[in-house]
């Protein structure tokens, strides 16, 4: 079958190699052929390895991680791990600080992190020998929030991130609740480690300590606290759960590490400086008769294939660089390595069974273990051959609650040989490897939808839509025509119940050592209860974690299915009793616009500020279009450009725009306002809206009776300041002299002896 033209552009845009001549791979196959060497290079016999490798590669059978496809063989100094979980963060400033910079090493050669933020003293503690305390460590995980944004600068890739923090850490609830602030911590996945000493209090709707350094600081209900995290979830898809005792309890290395975090989607709980290579095995590459009463997984055909991919993904651990020393010591300690599977949905699809079924827990079961199976046995062959991983234990390693599980050939051959690599499954998301593979469905998850519209980053920050097929659609056409399929095994993520996800990950669950990046897609008018019983299933499933993501306002999705009939949309808003109109896109400027522009002198400014607006007109009616704010004085630039451009994308999407008015009108400038032509204006900003409603009503936008009121409030808050203090006995305040206070907020500070000091709350500050 055709190469899919998206895939094509995923190979040319992500993973053909360019040198700085500009040669290129010539083609796919010369990609192949570029990795195979590459790892092969390790081998006593290169050559021969080279040709095997190739061999695994070629028709998408074994899909490495993205980054051993784009890295592997260019000499670039990158790494070709995909994520790592950094060291623990000392709960110092010099601790915290050196994190950092290692974490922005790290993501500069294009690993992803994950943290766990357990160890930072609590918002409020006492900070010993400086007399302060402490801001917690939410505040600090904006500071790397800001680093991450500033590392994605430099390319197109989406930095990656995960923060987890212990259920019974005393800052937990301000945790829980921090990405219902759309713009705090967007380079963040967030998780709760949830311990089973939380899950049965809360079973039990027992108190629950929060605690720090042996310190309880306040106890909550346990189940108060799982519901506010269930809420939180339940609203903007995050935080995720992590049931951490289960994580170390089922962990081969429970003898030598303990584990706080994952990689960025999960896949991989991981130690301190623990690095996270992964690669896929193409379920769907490996299905024979198709669509026939025949179709079955080529059993001989994986044989051959998982002892290939064990032993590529073993000589990365060689081949690769290593941002940190600590990385590659840890990594070539454990040789851990995450091979799991993608195009599940796809093989189940081509065999005729459901997702989600009785018959797919079943095949899946049947394929994954063979995968864990093959995956053990060569990596103690491996061992025969090349050693076992240097912290390896024989006795306490098959003492193991994943080890005991393993089949009795498998732990006799590790019992014999040993074994290459502590942990060996993994199941990671590979959305873009199996797009690259003709797309595939992507892990275990089912198939989003039989043809979406992918929003895919641009360099510039922008985003382009194209849109794409799913894999076993396509070869059902080539093979039926145009037969319709039949729709009781070509479902899709959106038709599916929760139960159906959670069946699918439990059977998973079994026989994968690491994690599984499973997101169980749930519908928006799902209840809170229906909702909650998914988490407290999957832990009662067996699960290591679950994530769900549940549309909502705050958070945005990579895919989204297209539409069965393209709606016409009006360009023009509806009259406001009629309610309003959205429109899906900006709209296109003409090249010519009416409009005006206004002054603004604000006192204590030596230069005016100009504000133009132009407007579009449609059908004899005008809408704000663009606004242009300009300013001799270079203080006000860079604030008046980034507002321009916000403003005027408001604008070009249509709908009611006065909110624009509403929030503007609403900021209060800490150092205080000033008094406009008789009335008291809270900032320059509010100024400013105070311009656009004007405009607005001018136009016929907005009617006089639709005026946000936020100038008569503001007003009306001073007076009650003003008046607060006239009655105190103190003598008479100024009102043009007081300011918003930054602590309490009243308009009530003063410039006293050199401090500014509030009226209200005693807030002072010097110098």
């Amino acid at each position: 079958m055709e190469w899919a033209a998206i895939s094509q552009r995923i190979w040319d845009d992500k993973y053909r190699f360019r040198d700085v001549s500009g040669a290129a791979d010539a083609d796919l196959d010369a990609t192949w052929q570029r990795v195979a060497r590459a790892l092969a290079a390790s081998e006593r016999d290169p050559e021969l390895w080279a040709g095997r490798f190739h061999e695994a590669l070629r028709d998408f059978k074994f899909l490495p991680a993205g980054r051993v496809i784009a890295g592997a063989g260019t000499g670039r100094t990158v790494t070709l791990f995909n994520c790592f979980v950094m060291g623990a963060i000392s709960d110092d400033m010099s601790g915290i600080f050196e994190n950092l910079r290692e974490a922005a090493l790290t993501m500069q050669q294009g690993g992803g992190i994950g943290h766990d933020f357990s160890t930072l003293r609590p918002h409020g503690a006492q900070v010993k020998g400086v007399g302060a305390n402490a801001s917690g460590p939410l505040s600090f995980m904006d500071v790397w929030d800001a680093m991450c944004r500033t590392i994605m600068s430099a390319g197109s890739r989406r930095g990656a991130m995960m923060a987890t923090l212990r259920c019974d850490h005393p800052d937990i609830e301000a945790f829980v609740d921090a990405k219902r602030d759309p713009n705090r911590l967007r380079m963040f996945n967030l998780s709760v480690l949830v311990t089973d000493a939380f899950m049965k209090a809360v079973k039990e709707d027992a108190d629950w300590d929060l605690a720090f350094g042996g310190k309880v600081c306040r106890t909550v209900k346990a189940r108060a606290l799982w519901e506010r995290i269930m809420r939180a979830t339940y609203d903007v898809a995050e935080p995720g759960v992590i049931f951490i005792d289960r994580v170390n309890r089922r962990n081969n290395l429970y003898y030598c590490e303990s584990i706080h975090a994952t990689n960025p989607c999960g896949e991989q709980p991981l130690p301190p400086y623990g690095a996270c290579l992964l690669g896929s095995i193409n379920l769907a590459a490996l299905v024979k008769d198709p669509f026939t009463s025949h179709a079955k997984l080529d059993g001989e055909a994986l044989e051959r294939l998982v002892p290939l991919a064990v032993r590529m993904l073993d000589n990365v651990i060689d081949v690769s660089r290593f941002p940190l020393a600590q990385q590659e010591r840890e990594a070539k300690a454990k040789r851990r390595i995450g091979l799991g599977v993608t195009g599940l949905a796809d093989a189940l699809i081509f065999c005729g069974v459901r997702y989600g079924s009785p018959q797919a827990e079943t095949l899946a079961r049947e394929w994954l273990g063979a995968v864990q199976r093959l995956s053990y046995l060569a990596s103690a062959d491996i061992a025969a051959e090349k050693g076992s991983f240097p912290l390896y234990d024989r006795a306490r390693y098959l003492a193991g609650e994943t080890a005991k599980a393993l089949p009795e050939d498998v732990r006799s051959a590790i019992g014999r040989y040993g074994i290459r690599n502590a942990l060996l499954n993994s199941i990671a998301p590979s959305g873009t490897i199996s797009l690259l593979a003709n797309n595939v469905s992507s892990g275990i998850e089912p198939v989003f939808a039989f043809s979406f519209v992918r929003h895919v980053l641009q360099p510039d920050g922008s985003k382009r839509d194209e849109p794409v097929e799913d894999y076993a659609m396509r070869v059902w056409r080539s093979l039926k025509g145009s037969e319709p399929p039949p729709a009781e095994i070509f479902v899709d993520a959106q038709t599916l119940t929760p139960a159906d996800h959670l069946a699918m990950q439990a059977a998973a669950q079994d026989y994968v050592d690491s994690s599984i990046s499973k997101t169980i897609n749930l519908p928006r008018d799902i209840s809170f209860e229906a909702f909650k019983s998914v988490y407290e299933e999957a832990y009662a499933a067996g699960c290591k974690g679950c994530t769900t993501y549940r549309p909502n306002e705050v958070t945005g999705a990579v895919l989204e299915a297209e539409p069965a009939e393209p709606k016409a949309v009006s360009l023009v808003p509806a009259p406001r009793e009629a309610g309003i109109v959205y429109i899906a896109q900006p709209l296109d400027r003409p090249e010519e616009l009416p409009g005006r522009t206004y002054k603004i002198k604000w006192p204590g400014s030596d230069h005016a500020i100009y504000i133009t607006i132009n407007d579009v007109v449609q059908d004899s009616r005008r809408r704000p279009f663009e606004i242009f704010i300009n300013s001799k004085n270079m203080e006000h630039y860079a604030w008046t450009v980034a507002l321009t451009r916000m403003i005027s994308a408001v604008f070009r999407r249509g709908g009611d725009v006065s909110f624009v008015v509403e929030e503007l009108k609403a900021v209060f400038d800490p150092r205080g306002g000033q008094w406009m032509e008789g009335r008291y204006v809270p900032s320059l900003l509010a100024a400013i809206g105070g311009v656009i409603e004007r405009h607005l009503v001018e136009i016929g936008f907005l009617a006089p009776a639709d005026q946000p009121r936020i100038a008569e409030a503001t007003e009306q808050r001073l007076r009650l300041a003003v008046g607060a203090r006239d009655g105190d006995g103190g003598g008479s305040v100024v009102a043009s002299n007081l300011r918003q206070c930054p602590n309490c907020g009243a308009a009530s500070l003063t410039h006293q002896e050199g401090c500014d000091v509030c009226l209200n709350c005693g807030y002072s500050r010097c110098g």
